[in-house]
């Protein structure tokens, strides 16, 4: 075996040099900040604007569900507002949020021998625009959705239970979502 060449390991130190400094200056472009701390200079709005005074500032719309199920929207109005106003006094609102939802079954299980379902999977999709209340201009638009599953018995109560249980855990998960969403918006300084 035979030493290596002293150009060449000149010439990998010295690579290896260059690629170091070069992604030390992009990195060094890169910005970490808390999310919900408050926004600096360069925004279009309040430099001692927070984050969460910016999301308890919006006004939900009642959500709408296209096939009326008024117990899931009632979960998911219920999750933006605590998510969005942590509990806190209300401020004026300066922006709107108009949330459609669709919720639908799939079953997923069938009952062995008896050809009834044994398990259910429930799907909240959501379409969401955010706008100005004073401009009516759209500001940012999405989407999510989540999944929920649930057994299903030969008791009524119990499969009454698990299928709202499914209907609160889709809630949380796409209140989280959208809240996560909009608090990367205004983080972004729009």
């Amino acid at each position: 075996m035979s030493l290596p060449d002293l150009k060449q390991i000149s010439r990998r130190t010295l690579t290896g040099l260059v690629l170091a400094v070069g992604a030390a200056g992009f990195v060094s472009g890169c910005q970490v900040r808390p999310l919900y701390g408050s926004l600096d200079g360069g925004s279009s709005f309040s430099p001692s604007a927070t984050v969460q005074s910016e999301l308890a500032a919006i006004d939900i719309d009642p959500i709408s569900d296209r096939y009326g199920d008024a117990t899931a929207a009632r979960e998911l109005y219920n999750e933006l507002v605590f998510g969005f106003e942590r509990g806190a006094g209300v401020p004026a609102k300066r922006y709107r949020l108009k949330i459609l939802m669709d919720l639908s079954e799939a079953e997923v299980g069938v009952e062995q021998l008896a050809d009834v379902p044994a398990a259910y999977t429930m799907t909240m999709n959501t379409t969401f625009v955010l706008s100005d209340i004073d401009t009516d201009k759209t500001l940012t638009t999405g989407r999510s959705f989540a999944t929920a599953s649930y057994d299903f018995s030969n008791q009524r109560f119990a499969n009454i239970r698990a299928k709202r249980d499914a209907q609160q855990r889709a809630a949380k998960v796409v209140a989280s979502d959208i809240q996560a969403r909009l608090a990367g918006y205004f983080a972004s300084g729009r």
